[in-house]
């Protein structure tokens, strides 16, 4: 499914010394892009809240540039990295000064990360810092676990001390903070309650980790935002549609989807290692219809076998197919 297939499968396979190359380039169009040098000088660019109101899926002029990237490999932050450079450069998605906030899966406390159950902490701290390096002005990093308190669950999962290190902060979602919003394009429920800096931050990053669940079947990138609502147990009735309208109404601008281990059976939460298959993959895309429809095949399903794909399909939210010219994969 690549758009190059120099490798085995159709994979590029992607040397060191290349993928520094690569780094150092998506860095560069990065500054340019910051300094107002990008392609598009003939009229001054939109906010990123607006980009993510009128669009999720804008995709630069550049026809070099992938749709969706797929990267492969053992070293997580090197994949994660080279995902988003590929991508184009987090510069792209996150402007000088932009206020940021990172959406990991941290739903328990209950297991580290070697159980699949919460998202990768290198994946996050990656992110962490490629948006740093695109000169935000703040990174946070957030949830509303379930399965415990969030102090113990972001100290568990790993992600606290990934994010702290990497400059990043970690963010307790305080109730105050939820408010009642209007969802436009509502089907089934015209209004919900969001967590109010998730809506206004310029750039929101949508970090799924690829698990089983026991009702949605897989938990991806759209199950993923309903750790920004509150009231989620009402969410789980006629739950595929209620949370595609979730989605069009949080739009997040770049989902990157964490496959390093993926927990194929006993989720949300797991704890039996044997449900756990090492994948070493990441997939990233601002098309979180895209990104979730193509991380099914790693549980040998189809995107129709989840039903909130074809929901927010239907709802114009992303393409559940992308040709094999839109896509990169690659293995380093």
């Amino acid at each position: 499914m690549a758009r190059t297939s120099t490798g085995k499968r159709g994979v590029t396979e992607v040397t060191r010394r290349e993928f520094l190359r690569i780094a150092a380039a998506a860095a560069a169009a990065g500054g340019l892009a910051a300094a107002g040098c990008g392609r598009r000088t003939a009229q001054a660019p939109p906010s990123e809240a607006e980009s993510r109101a009128a669009s999720p899926l804008s995709v630069p002029s550049d026809r070099k540039t992938p749709y969706m990237v797929v990267v492969h490999g053992a070293d997580t932050a090197m994949i994660t990295r080279l995902a988003i450079d590929t991508l184009g450069g987090m510069g792209r998605f996150v402007k000088k000064g932009a206020d940021v906030i990172v959406k990991p899966n941290i739903c328990t406390d209950a297991h580290g990360p070697e159980y699949a159950a919460t998202t990768n902490p290198t994946v996050v701290a990656t992110l962490v810092t490629l948006c740093l390096e695109a000169d935000a002005s703040r990174v946070r990093v957030m949830d509303n676990p379930f399965g415990g308190p969030p102090e113990s669950s972001y100290e568990v999962s790993g992600i606290g001390a990934a994010v702290k290190a990497a400059g990043g902060r970690m963010e307790i979602m305080s109730e105050s903070k939820f408010a009642r919003y209007q969802i436009p394009d509502g089907r089934d429920i015209t209004s919900w309650t969001f967590y109010r800096d998730v809506l206004e931050a310029d750039t929101l990053i949508n970090v799924p980790i690829c698990k089983d669940h026991g009702v949605t079947r897989l938990t991806l990138g759209g199950k993923n935002i309903m750790g920004v609502v509150l009231d989620r147990g009402q969410i789980h009735q006629n739950i595929s549609q209620r949370i595609a309208e979730l989605v069009s109404v949080v739009r997040p601008t770049l989902t990157v989807v964490d496959a390093v281990r993926i927990l194929t059976a006993g989720g949300p939460t797991g704890g039996d290692l044997g449900a756990v298959e090492k994948l070493d993959t990441v997939v990233a895309s601002p098309d979180i219809v895209a990104a979730d429809s193509y991380a099914t095949s790693f549980f040998d399903l189809t995107p129709h076998d989840i039903g909130y794909i074809p929901a927010m399909a239907a709802m114009g939210l992303g393409r559940m197919t992308v040709k094999q010219s839109e896509i990169e994969e690659l293995s380093v």
